[in-house]
Protein backbone atom coordinates (compact mmCIF):
# COMPACT_ATOMS: atom_id res chain seq x y z
CA UNK A 1 0.00 0.00 0.00
CA UNK A 2 0.97 3.03 -0.81
CA UNK A 3 2.69 5.78 2.07
CA UNK A 4 3.43 8.59 -0.23
CA UNK A 5 2.43 11.92 1.04
CA UNK A 6 -0.12 12.63 -1.53
CA UNK A 7 -1.77 9.46 -0.97
CA UNK A 8 -2.25 9.76 3.03
CA UNK A 9 -3.68 13.15 2.73
CA UNK A 10 -6.05 12.29 -0.04
CA UNK A 11 -7.11 9.13 2.16
CA UNK A 12 -7.76 11.31 5.34
CA UNK A 13 -9.87 13.53 2.98
CA UNK A 14 -12.08 10.23 1.81
CA UNK A 15 -12.28 9.03 5.71
CA UNK A 16 -13.63 12.56 6.13
CA UNK A 17 -15.93 12.68 3.73
CA UNK A 18 -17.38 9.20 5.16
CA UNK A 19 -17.95 10.71 8.27
CA UNK A 20 -19.58 13.76 6.85
CA UNK A 21 -21.96 11.33 5.31
CA UNK A 22 -22.83 9.62 8.87
CA UNK A 23 -23.90 12.93 10.16
CA UNK A 24 -25.67 14.43 7.57
CA UNK A 25 -27.63 10.70 6.96
CA UNK A 26 -27.97 10.60 11.06
CA UNK A 27 -26.39 6.94 10.95
CA UNK A 28 -24.87 5.87 14.27
CA UNK A 29 -24.07 7.66 17.10
CA UNK A 30 -23.41 11.48 16.15
CA UNK A 31 -21.60 12.36 19.12
CA UNK A 32 -18.80 9.73 18.64
CA UNK A 33 -18.72 10.37 15.05
CA UNK A 34 -18.56 14.04 15.67
CA UNK A 35 -15.62 13.06 17.97
CA UNK A 36 -13.91 11.39 15.84
CA UNK A 37 -14.09 13.68 13.29
CA UNK A 38 -12.87 16.18 15.21
CA UNK A 39 -9.58 14.31 16.41
CA UNK A 40 -9.03 13.27 12.21
CA UNK A 41 -9.52 16.88 11.00
CA UNK A 42 -7.40 18.37 13.79
CA UNK A 43 -4.49 15.57 13.75
CA UNK A 44 -4.62 16.16 9.87
CA UNK A 45 -4.69 19.55 9.88
CA UNK A 46 -1.59 19.78 12.63
CA UNK A 47 0.64 17.13 10.95
CA UNK A 48 -0.13 18.95 7.11
CA UNK A 49 0.79 22.10 9.01
CA UNK A 50 4.10 20.86 10.99
CA UNK A 51 5.29 18.62 8.44
CA UNK A 52 3.83 19.53 4.79
CA UNK A 53 3.65 22.97 4.07
CA UNK A 54 6.48 24.33 5.49
CA UNK A 55 8.19 23.26 2.47
CA UNK A 56 5.89 25.00 0.21
CA UNK A 57 3.42 28.16 -0.06
CA UNK A 58 0.77 27.03 1.41
CA UNK A 59 -0.56 30.40 3.64
CA UNK A 60 -3.95 30.08 2.62
CA UNK A 61 -4.37 26.35 3.14
CA UNK A 62 -3.76 27.15 7.10
CA UNK A 63 -6.00 29.87 6.95
CA UNK A 64 -8.28 27.44 5.75
CA UNK A 65 -7.78 25.17 8.49
CA UNK A 66 -8.06 27.79 11.21
CA UNK A 67 -11.20 28.19 10.22
CA UNK A 68 -12.42 25.27 9.56
CA UNK A 69 -11.31 24.72 13.40
CA UNK A 70 -13.88 27.27 14.41
CA UNK A 71 -16.60 25.75 12.15
CA UNK A 72 -15.27 22.20 14.22
CA UNK A 73 -15.27 23.74 17.44
CA UNK A 74 -19.40 25.15 16.68
CA UNK A 75 -19.99 21.55 16.06
CA UNK A 76 -18.48 20.06 18.92
CA UNK A 77 -20.75 21.93 20.60
CA UNK A 78 -23.95 22.03 18.69
CA UNK A 79 -26.58 19.37 20.43
CA UNK A 80 -27.14 16.56 17.78
CA UNK A 81 -30.52 17.11 16.28
CA UNK A 82 -30.89 20.58 16.56
CA UNK A 83 -31.07 23.91 13.95
CA UNK A 84 -27.65 25.03 15.70
CA UNK A 85 -26.13 21.32 15.09
CA UNK A 86 -27.24 20.79 11.44
CA UNK A 87 -26.29 24.77 10.76
CA UNK A 88 -22.96 24.17 11.89
CA UNK A 89 -22.24 20.46 10.11
CA UNK A 90 -23.40 22.20 6.81
CA UNK A 91 -21.20 25.38 7.23
CA UNK A 92 -18.06 22.87 8.36
CA UNK A 93 -18.83 20.35 5.22
CA UNK A 94 -18.90 23.44 3.15
CA UNK A 95 -15.39 24.67 4.28
CA UNK A 96 -13.85 21.48 4.60
CA UNK A 97 -14.92 20.73 1.14
CA UNK A 98 -13.78 23.57 -0.96
CA UNK A 99 -10.44 23.47 0.93
CA UNK A 100 -10.52 20.16 -0.20
CA UNK A 101 -11.27 20.85 -3.75
CA UNK A 102 -7.99 23.51 -3.95
CA UNK A 103 -6.07 21.14 -2.30
CA UNK A 104 -6.32 17.91 -4.30
CA UNK A 105 -7.01 20.50 -6.81
CA UNK A 106 -4.27 22.71 -6.90
CA UNK A 107 -1.25 21.71 -4.37
CA UNK A 108 -1.04 18.65 -4.22
CA UNK A 109 -0.79 18.46 -8.22
CA UNK A 110 1.66 21.18 -7.89
CA UNK A 111 3.42 19.09 -5.12
CA UNK A 112 3.40 15.79 -7.15
CA UNK A 113 5.23 17.64 -9.78
CA UNK A 114 7.82 19.45 -7.94
CA UNK A 115 8.69 16.60 -5.48
CA UNK A 116 10.53 12.84 -6.10
CA UNK A 117 9.15 9.74 -5.09
CA UNK A 118 11.58 9.50 -2.56
CA UNK A 119 10.74 12.70 -0.92
CA UNK A 120 7.07 11.98 -1.39
CA UNK A 121 7.37 8.68 0.67
CA UNK A 122 9.91 11.15 3.22
CA UNK A 123 7.17 13.36 3.40
CA UNK A 124 4.24 10.94 3.90
CA UNK A 125 6.48 9.11 7.12
CA UNK A 126 6.64 12.36 8.84
CA UNK A 127 3.15 13.13 7.77
CA UNK A 128 1.80 9.92 9.28
CA UNK A 129 3.95 9.85 12.75
CA UNK A 130 2.52 13.45 13.50
CA UNK A 131 -0.91 12.49 12.59
CA UNK A 132 -0.90 9.51 14.98
CA UNK A 133 0.65 11.57 17.68
CA UNK A 134 -1.46 13.87 17.72
CA UNK A 135 -4.39 11.35 17.14
CA UNK A 136 -3.23 9.38 19.91
CA UNK A 137 -3.06 12.48 22.34
CA UNK A 138 -6.33 13.59 21.31
CA UNK A 139 -8.47 10.55 22.02
CA UNK A 140 -5.54 9.37 25.02
CA UNK A 141 -4.82 6.43 23.19
CA UNK A 142 -8.72 5.45 22.48
CA UNK A 143 -10.09 4.11 19.56
CA UNK A 144 -8.58 1.59 16.50
CA UNK A 145 -5.08 1.34 16.29
CA UNK A 146 -3.70 2.55 13.01
CA UNK A 147 -1.41 0.12 10.68
CA UNK A 148 1.16 1.77 8.72
CA UNK A 149 -1.49 3.03 6.38
CA UNK A 150 -3.15 5.03 8.87
CA UNK A 151 -6.65 2.71 8.42
CA UNK A 152 -6.86 -0.39 10.96
CA UNK A 153 -7.41 -3.41 9.28
CA UNK A 154 -10.62 -5.58 9.54
CA UNK A 155 -8.32 -7.95 11.42
CA UNK A 156 -7.41 -5.86 13.50
CA UNK A 157 -10.52 -4.20 14.39
CA UNK A 158 -11.91 -7.73 15.15
CA UNK A 159 -8.66 -8.49 17.55
CA UNK A 160 -9.56 -5.47 19.38
CA UNK A 161 -13.81 -6.26 19.62
CA UNK A 162 -12.26 -9.75 21.01
CA UNK A 163 -9.77 -8.08 23.43
CA UNK A 164 -13.30 -5.65 24.57
CA UNK A 165 -15.66 -8.78 24.32
CA UNK A 166 -17.72 -7.45 21.97
CA UNK A 167 -20.77 -9.35 21.57
CA UNK A 168 -21.28 -10.33 17.65
CA UNK A 169 -17.90 -9.68 16.46
CA UNK A 170 -17.66 -12.28 14.04
CA UNK A 171 -20.60 -11.17 12.27
CA UNK A 172 -19.44 -7.52 11.60
CA UNK A 173 -17.66 -5.98 8.79
CA UNK A 174 -15.30 -3.72 9.42
CA UNK A 175 -17.12 -0.41 9.48
CA UNK A 176 -19.44 -2.23 12.44
CA UNK A 177 -16.40 -3.22 14.43
CA UNK A 178 -15.22 0.31 14.28
CA UNK A 179 -18.35 1.82 15.38
CA UNK A 180 -18.93 -0.90 18.28
CA UNK A 181 -15.47 0.09 19.42
CA UNK A 182 -16.13 3.80 19.09
CA UNK A 183 -19.22 2.79 21.08
CA UNK A 184 -17.20 0.66 23.37
CA UNK A 185 -14.39 2.99 24.09
CA UNK A 186 -11.81 0.95 23.22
Amino acid sequence: MATDVITLITRDHRKVETLFERLKKKEGDPRATVAELHALLTAHARAEEDRVYPGIDAHHEVEEHKEAEVLLDALVRAEPGTAEFEEALGKLVEAVNHHVEEEEGELLPKLASQTDAKELERLGAAFQKRRDEELTALTGGAGPRSSADGEATKAELYKQAQQADIPGRSQMDKEELEEALRKAGS
